[in-house]
């Protein structure tokens, strides 16, 4: 059973930044690791995906701002989020995929692991 657990959401302005953290012992390095969000009555959306070569993938309304990485020694994915919008505010989820994808998907079809959340809102 994989464990994921998210961490780092907050409340900030726009314009600022924050960085989650999911602590995904054992998984990093053989997995497609995503990050996925969804805000009241909205649908889920994936917006950062990466595989276990560091090769990664953006949803539009991210491009540009986010960045997903990972460090395998300590088996932790990151979101680093800059220039947020009162439109990014959401519940964040890290996903796993024991999969390889030479391009990593950003379908939470495709990811049968997921963590509880962590809450970022973003005023304006």
């Amino acid at each position: 059973q994989v464990q994921l657990v998210e961490s780092g959401g907050g409340s900030v302005q726009a314009g600022g930044s924050l960085r989650l953290s999911c602590a995904a012992p054992g998984y990093t390095d053989g997995y497609c690791m995503g990050w996925f969000r969804q805000a009241p009555g909205e649908e889920r959306e994936g917006i950062a995906a990466i595989n276990r070569d560091g090769r990664t993938t953006y949803a539009d309304s991210v491009k540009g701002r986010f960045t997903i990485s990972k460090d395998n020694a300590k088996s932790t994915l990151y979101l680093q989020m800059n220039s947020l919008k009162p439109e990014d505010t959401a519940m964040y989820y890290c996903a796993a995929e024991p999969a390889y994808r030479w391009l990593p998907s950003l379908s939470g079809y495709y990811y049968p692991f997921w963590g509880q959340g962590t809450q970022v809102t973003v005023s304006s």
